[in-house]
C-alpha cells in the first residue's frame, strides 16, 4: 500500500513538473506587469506561476484559523475522553435485573 502511495505522489510530482514546462514553453513571451509604483517585465509563464503560488498561500492562510480551531477542539475532546475513560465504569443496568415494573 505504501508503494502505491509513493508511486502516486511521484506521478503527481511528474505531472506538475510537466505542466509547468508546457506552461513555460507555450507562454514564454515577455509581459509588462504594471503595479502603479513599479513596472515588471517578465515572461507570462513566470507571472502566472507566481500568481498561482500567491493564491495558494493566501488560500492556506485564509483556512488556517479554521484548521487551528478544529485542532484545538479535537485536543480538548481527546482530553475529555481520556478523563472520562479513567473514571470507574457505572454498573450495567439491565431491565431483567430490576424485576417487575
Amino acid at each position: 500500500m505504501q508503494r502505491i502511495v509513493a508511486l502516486l505522489r511521484l506521478l503527481a510530482i511528474v505531472v506538475i513538473i510537466l505542466s509547468g514546462l508546457v506552461l513555460h514553453t507555450r507562454n514564454a513571451q515577455p509581459v509588462t506587469l504594471d503595479l502603479y509604483f513599479v513596472r515588471i517585465e517578465q515572461p507570462l509563464s513566470l507571472i502566472l506561476a507566481v500568481s498561482l503560488l500567491i493564491g495558494a498561500v493566501l488560500g492556506v492562510l485564509g483556512a488556517l484559523p479554521r484548521l487551528l480551531a478544529g485542532r484545538r477542539a479535537n485536543r480538548r475532546l481527546r482530553r475529555e475522553l481520556r478523563a472520562h475513560a479513567m473514571l470507574p465504569a457505572a454498573p450495567p443496568t439491565d431491565a431483567a435485573d430490576k424485576g417487575p415494573a
